[in-house]
């Protein structure tokens, strides 16, 4: 969905606030106050606080999707799973603040269930890793992985690495998560 300027300062300046105060703790008013304009302004360019999640999300996940894109046409599973997994690392690490708000916050762990759209990509992307295996172990390798990449970017032990270090930390563990050679 194309969005206007004023509705991208709007969605920059929620997913700020929510990675600062989470999604229960950020108002409308935080979010007006934090781009210099009027709580009525930001009401002009979405309806209710629930329809800046959804866009924030719709808006972070359209990175994921690229992602997804790109792995699902390699023609190698092995190089498909190297793919998305370097790319959702990279997402995670560069995006520290908001997969602490996807992860934790109860708000958004409601809208996401309840959105089809945002609901699809996540399982196309755990297709994807898993294969489209369903026994138990792929099942939790993959949660395993997602639980761990969300806590473990914004953990106390490794808030002082860089972007790089950790990137290339986590996927080393993902590679052996995944038994992809690496």
């Amino acid at each position: 969905m194309q969005r206007s300027p004023a509705q991208l300062r709007v969605l920059d300046a929620a997913l700020a606030l929510f990675g600062e105060y989470g999604i229960s703790g950020t108002s409308l008013k935080m979010i007006a106050d934090q781009i210099g304009v009027t709580k009525a302004a930001v009401y002009h360019q979405y309806k209710s606080k629930e329809e800046i999640v959804l866009a924030v999300a719709e808006h972070e996940f359209r990175h994921l999707e690229e992602a997804l894109e790109l792995a699902q046409r390699e023609r190698s599973r092995t190089v498909a799973r190297e793919k998305l997994l370097a790319s959702v690392i990279d997402m995670a690490v560069t995006r520290r603040r908001w997969v602490r708000a996807l992860q934790s916050d109860p708000v958004m762990v409601r809208l996401l269930a309840g959105d089809e759209a945002l609901t699809s990509v996540l399982n196309q992307v755990y297709s994807v890793l898993i294969g489209g295996g369903t026994t138990p172990e792929a099942r939790v390798s993959v949660a395993l992985l997602a639980g761990a990449m969300g806590v473990s970017v914004v953990h106390p032990l490794v808030v002082d690495l860089d972007d790089e270090t950790l990137k290339k930390a986590l996927l080393k563990v993902a590679r052996r998560t995944f038994e992809i050679p690496g």
